[in-house]
């Protein structure tokens, strides 16, 4: 707080007591004028505050709509390419499928050969054996008939 002091010529006019109560008049005048002036201030930046954090609202929702795009663009690319690496497993596995069905179908041809000669030759087999067991049979009864 400023000390006010009241030139000589006007505490001449006025006097020891008024000078004195004029200088405090003075002194609460100043006193309301800076708390006047605390509250305009006050309401100033308060109104101030409020509009500049109405802007840094706006500013971090646009931002926030920006990176919400961003993402649902990568998200997108992402999306592409599973779909695309995706189709290229399938085609590879389309294809080793393929292979291995050949490879089946191959096997099972031979297979089928190798049954059918084997079958053939056991029943070449059979047939010498039940020719042999012809022979024999006729030779025991033709012993036992000759005797």
């Amino acid at each position: 707080m400023s000390v006010i002091t009241i030139p000589r010529s006007i505490r001449e006019r006025l006097g020891d007591e008024a000078s004195e109560a004029f200088a405090t008049l003075i002194n609460d005048v100043d006193i309301g004028a800076r708390k006047d002036a605390i509250a305009i201030a006050e309401e100033r930046f308060e109104r101030r505050l409020v509009e500049e954090n109405s802007k840094l609202r706006l500013e971090i929702r646009t931002e926030i709509g920006k990176l919400n795009d961003r993402i649902s663009f990568e998200i997108g690319k992402l999306n592409e390419r599973i779909s695309f690496e995706i189709g290229n497993v399938n085609e590879r596995i389309s294809f080793e499928i393929s292979k291995v069905n050949e490879r089946i179908s191959e096997e099972s041809g031979k297979l089928r050969v190798d049954i059918e000669r084997t079958g053939k030759e056991n029943i070449k087999w059979m047939f010498l054996f039940w020719i042999g067991q012809i022979a024999a049979m006729a030779a025991i009864i033709k012993f036992l008939l000759v005797k």
